[in-house]
Order: C-alpha cells, then structure tokens, then sequence
C-alpha cells in the first residue's frame, strides 16, 4: 500500500466517524453525551528515541473506535549513539566511525481499529487493535572505506527504504481526570514487506582492487532474509534491498480528551 492509499484509508475513516456523530439516536453522543469522543495523545517513550509520535482516535460507540497515528524523526543521529559506540569499542574502527557519522529520518503512518474488551467502553479499558503501517526511513551518511594497492577512500551512500506491515495491538487505557488519559500500548507485534535502494559516488574513479574490496564489504553486510544486490562500478556504488520487515509497536501515551 502506497502512502497515498493509506491517507485515503485515513479520510475514509474519518468520514465514516463523522456521519456515526450524526445518526442520531444511534450516535455516540445520544447515547452517552457525557463522553468525550476524541482523544488527540503524544508518545512519551517516543521521545527518547528522538521520535515525535502522535495519534488520534474516535469513539464510534461503547466496543469500538478508529485511531490514526503518525510518527516522524529529523534527520539525527541514532538513539543512544555513545552507548552503541561504548559498547563496539576501539578494536573495529570502521564500525565505530560509521555508527558515530550515521544520520538516519524517519516517517510512519498508522490506521487501526480498536475493540475494547471491557463493559465501561468508550475508550476505556483492555483493548485489541489491528493495524496497518506504512514507514519510510533515509540516510545520507551509510559510510564504507574501501583499500586498494596503496590507496584507500570512503564512499556515502544514501537513500530510503520502505515498508508495509499488518499487526495486531494489545494495550489498554485509563482516564486520568475529566480531560486526561493514560494509554500504554502493551505488545504491538507487526509483520510486512520492505524494499530500499541505496546509492553513493566516489570523489575520484576507483581502481579495481578498490571496486573489489568495496563489493566484497556490500556483500558481507549481515541482513537476515533479505535479497541483496549490488553493483559497483568506478564511479560509485548502489545496493539495493528486498525482503521481509517487522518491529513492535509499544509505548506510553499521555491523552487529551475532548
């Protein structure tokens, strides 16, 4: 599913909300009028990993409601970056300066219906979730040095991946006070497909060696269950990647009600 199918999946949901808020005697409102029916959230746990995560829901009645989630990351360095480097050490040198110049972005966008499970309802309690999620993710700075007979170089390659994933949520959510709510996102395992093709030039043409050493450094990149190709030619390199992408959604989200 391209980006633009999930933001129309979005809007569909969205209107489909609003004509329930509509149906009188069946809308949410005539049936509990003292419930607010929107909830905008924040993640906080999102914020250690240098990610701004937000999402919205709407109640459509006591069992379910439809939720819309966006993630977003600036161009920065990777999340805990001196703990990463403490823990390679000084013994591999060429990993230790790739991960100290790696950049990396980020963007997801995340539909899901949500079932509660318990009698209160209306945004309260144990729920499950099925969800869709489409994320992209760039860098400009995947360094590698490369040797030949007395010379020596480094190329950058940059580029984006992207995934389509499917899940299943378990969390649960509290009210805080009138306008306040707790949801924590306990295990939000998710499964897809990801696809990603990266490319860089050299400052000067590579001799052979150097394209050799260069390849043999793209083909040993340890990517389990993925489809690698590369080419490297004397004026850059590409690596492109197809295979299997999963993760896990979870977190803790301070809500807004109204």
């Amino acid at each position: 599913m391209q980006p633009k199918h999930a933001i129309s999946l979005a809007l569909l949901c969205f209107s489909l909300t609003q004509l329930k808020a509509q149906t009188g005697p069946g809308s949410v409102e005539s049936k509990n009028k003292q419930e607010q029916v929107n909830l905008v959230k924040l993640n906080l746990t999102a914020l250690a990993l240098k990610n701004y995560s937000f999402q919205y829901e709407r109640t459509l009645n006591r069992k379910v409601s439809v939720a819309l989630g966006v993630r977003t990351m600036p161009s920065t360095t990777l999340p805990f970056k001196n703990a990463i480097v403490k823990q390679v050490g000084d013994d591999d040198a060429d990993t230790k300066n790739t991960i100290e110049n790696f950049k990396l972005s980020n963007f997801s966008l995340t539909p899901e219906v949500r079932i509660y499970l318990s009698k209160k309802g209306y945004g309260r309690g144990f729920y499950l979730a099925p969800f869709y999620r489409y994320a992209s993710f760039k860098t400009s700075t995947l360094n590698f040095d490369y040797e030949g007979a007395g010379t020596s170089g480094t190329i950058s390659l940059s580029g984006k991946l992207t995934a389509n994933t499917g899940g299943l949520m378990l969390g649960a959510q509290w009210p805080l006070s009138k306008r306040l709510s707790l949801d924590w996102w306990i295990l939000g395992p998710h499964y897809g497909s990801g696809t990603g093709e990266f490319t860089g030039k050299t400052s000067h043409t590579m001799t052979a060696e150097e394209q050799n050493d260069l390849r043999n450094q793209l083909n040993d990149l340890d990517i389990p269950l993925t489809d690698k190709t590369v080419t490297v030619n004397a004026n850059g390199a590409t690596l492109k990647l197809d295979g299997p992408w999963g993760g896990i959604r979870s977190g803790i989200l301070l809500g807004f009600k109204f």
